[in-house]
């Protein structure tokens, strides 16, 4: 078993080295050496205390092969340390220079059609490249014997953004590196042949010198599943492997400092398996960028919500967001008057205690000129940037009130996040390929926002077994061992909420046999006091086909429904398919949604998709967002004799159109409550306790406040 990095947080360049981190990605090297002197002035104006600096310098480091130049990199970082501005120093190998491309193309990646990904974009390397890695570790060895010392280097910043570009290598050194991943993780040719289930297709291996990466094979053959999952496995293990010895290099020779490397983690992308990254690094960052439309802040929230996970409860950075639009979407959105500020604080209200962007000044020229800075192409009399400034001013105020070092306050549920069932979605060998683990996360998360509670979003492979609730939206994937793991948790007394497609495939992406869910030889199946036999599916390419299937409680259906066909005695059906269409597909009077008792707990089964605003209404309906002491027995989830304190999803329920989260410290002595209003309109809140410190976009009257669009407000009390 992995074991975790000590916890260590960066110290700023203030008397006490605390408070909350305020900065940006900092890249001096595109500008005119007048510049710099300017750039502190407004970043010392704005409250700016840390810059990540070097992200991309490989070829100003480095601008021949043995040649380093740190005098320019000295020259900014004593200007920073002079002004109080703290430096978190990258490795600088997030983009190789053009030199070691010319001189090595074998470094260069291959895609899975056989074409060479060229240089000219980031992460333009191998990760399993020998060669690249020997100029890597050089240019880290060179960077720690230099700044070693350095009082202004606070914390180190490894790479960027792994995987952003090389995520997905077809290479020869890649295919060598799998088939010793592979040989590593089977031991033996039986164990693999076995896992892949290479009786399908002949294609079984004599050795592992005859396993291959999942490339192209023609046409639209698809590709062996299991394969395919193990290749995602490698890709992240591959990546984090040259991580770890990045940090390694330096930290052999600079060992006194925290190391970090920004994860990509938004419900639109999580690109690894973070559950296992956040165990190398000394403190958790993340690059979140919003979602544009009516999703913004809960969105922002989900995200946040496993972020505060992965970093086990303690503070976490952010690296990077935006101040306002970027340029890499479809459908860049600028972000509306009062959202710089929201965003910047709906992070700090969901754990995190650093606040950076990309970037601090807006470029004037590549592929990022239009992403959105601290320091607009308009310059400093802008409204962007006093609304910086206002951001720093606020966060002084939090640091000053002491918010640094208070933790979330755990919710009651957790919905829980699978990197693993993620990638099994993506398999074009499925019942349907509309299918999204996490999105259905964010959804759930979502619908507990909506019935007035929250809920945390949790690694599976972490340790869930304190909460009351959990939930497994699409959790395609479990392991023996996590069945176990999830009836044990009903057994004591939790209650489990089971997606529609939940269970469906084990670790190697064998089914199992004896209907569904079959997940742990049939035991989830037990747990739920179900058992499926087909999925009828939905969806526009069916000409004159029913588009969506009612259900007996008024909720709808309009993807995946399962097919039960034995229901367990104790089992209670708590909604059933009706109707025309339900008719039409022979579901009429089908369990839908079961909850079915097991030990001192409750399993529900929610046996179809259902939409946000219909997880809510069914969330209401089982009364699991209810505070515990106001449940009669009659409506507690499986309807028995249940212990009404282990059934409910949150603690307390409030206006759903506010968002509500504590942070408090360790001894309980200080408390911090955030309002933020998730709705267009104005919104009261009353009967806040504490000292209002922050008021953004807030009104006050005798009774209460109320939250304007966009508004947060932010109590302190203290014990």
């Amino acid at each position: 078993m992995t074991t975790r990095r000590t916890f260590r947080w960066p110290s700023l360049l203030t008397e006490s080295g605390r408070g909350i981190a305020f900065g940006g990605d900092y890249n001096p090297d595109q500008w005119p050496e007048e510049t710099l002197d300017e750039d502190i002035r407004l970043m010392v104006q704005a409250g700016v205390n840390t810059v990540a600096l070097a992200i991309f310098s490989w070829d100003k480091i480095e601008p021949r092969e043995g040649e380093f130049t740190f005098e320019w990199l000295d020259h900014v970082i004593d200007k920073l340390g002079a002004a109080s501005i703290a430096v978190d120093l990258a490795s600088a190998t997030a983009t190789a220079p053009l030199w070691l491309y010319e001189r090595h193309p074998e470094v260069l990646p291959i895609d899975r059609y056989g074409h060479v990904v060229n240089a000219g974009s980031r992460q333009s390397w191998q990760p399993t490249s020998p060669v690249l890695k020997e100029y890597a570790l050089r240019l880290c060895r060179k960077l720690a014997e230099h700044y070693k010392d350095n009082p202004y280097v606070t914390a180190w910043h490894m790479g960027n953004e792994y995987g952003w570009n090389n995520r997905y290598d077809y290479s020869d050194n890649a295919l060598a590196a799998f088939r010793t991943w592979c040989e590593a993780k089977y031991g033996t040719v039986d164990a693999l042949n076995e896992a892949w289930g290479t009786a399908f297709w002949s294609q079984h291996v004599n050795s592992f010198d005859e396993v291959l990466l999942p490339r192209h094979m023609g046409g639209d053959s698809m590709v062996n599943p299991p394969q395919q999952l193990d290749y995602e496995r490698f890709g992240n293990d591959m990546l984090l492997d040259f991580y770890k010895a990045e940090r390694d290099a330096i930290e052999e020779i600079c060992p006194g400092k925290p190391f970090t490397t920004n994860f990509m983690v938004s419900t639109d992308q999580c690109t690894m398996d973070y559950a296992q990254w956040a165990n190398e690094v000394d403190f958790v960052s993340n690059d979140h960028y919003f979602h544009e439309g009516e999703s913004h802040l809960d969105e922002l929230a989900c995200s946040d919500a496993l972020m505060d996970s992965l970093a086990l409860g303690k503070p976490w950075y952010v690296m990077e967001h935006s101040t306002s639009a970027v340029q890499w979407k479809p459908l860049n959105t600028r972000k509306r008057a009062g959202e710089l500020m929201r965003d910047s604080l709906a992070h700090v209200a969901m754990g995190a205690d650093a606040i950076n962007f990309f970037q601090w000044r807006q470029s004037a020229s590549g592929a990022e000129a239009f992403h959105s800075a601290m320091v607009p192409h308009a310059g400093s009399d802008t409204k962007l940037f006093r609304g910086v400034c206002e951001l720093g001013a606020a966060l002084k105020t939090l640091s000053d009130a002491g918010v640094q070092d208070t933790e979330l306050k755990r919710a009651d549920t957790a919905i829980l996040f699978s990197a693993e069932s993620e990638w099994a979605t993506r398999s074009e060998t499925l019942p349907s390929m509309k299918l999204n683990h996490w999105h259905d996360v964010r959804d759930w998360y979502r619908g507990y926002l909506d019935a007035g509670a929250r809920a945390d979003v949790v690694p599976l492979a972490y340790d869930w077994s304190g909460y009351q609730t959990i939930v497994l939206p699409t959790v395609i994937a479990l392991s023996d061992e996590d069945t176990r793991r999830i009836a044990d948790f009903a057994e004591n007394g939790g209650t489990v909420i089971v997606g529609y497609a939940t269970g469906l495939i084990d670790e190697h992406f064998h089914i199992g046999l004896g209907g569904y869910p079959g997940a742990g030889n049939g035991l989830l199946r037990d747990m739920l006091g179900i058992r499926s036999e087909e999925f009828n599916i939905l969806g526009e390419e069916a000409e004159d086909e029913p588009a969506e299937i009612g259900l007996s409680n008024g909720l709808t259906t309009r993807l995946w429904q399962n097919d039960v066909t034995s229901v367990a005695p104790d089992t209670r059906v708590l909604a059933t398919y009706v109707g025309t269409a339900a008719a039409d597909w022979e579901l009429d009077g089908v369990p839908a949604i079961t909850s079915h008792p097991h030990g001192q707990g409750a399993a529900i089964y929610v046996g179809c998709d259902l939409g946000r605003h219909d997880i809510t209404h069914l969330l209401k309906e089982l009364n699991t967002t209810a505070p515990s002491d106001e449940r009669a027995p009659d409506q507690r989830p499986g309807g028995g004799e249940i212990n009404a304190a282990t059934t409910t999803a949150a603690a307390t329920t409030h206006d759903p159109r506010i968002l509500h989260t504590i942070r408090q410290s360790s001894d309980g002595t200080i408390r911090f409550d955030f309002y933020l209003n998730r709705s267009k309109q104005p919104v009261a809140v009353n009967g806040v306790e504490g000292d209002p410190i922050i008021a953004h976009r807030c009104e006050t009257d005798a009774v209460g406040y109320t939250l304007n669009r966009n508004a947060i407000l932010i109590a302190k009390t203290s014990c």
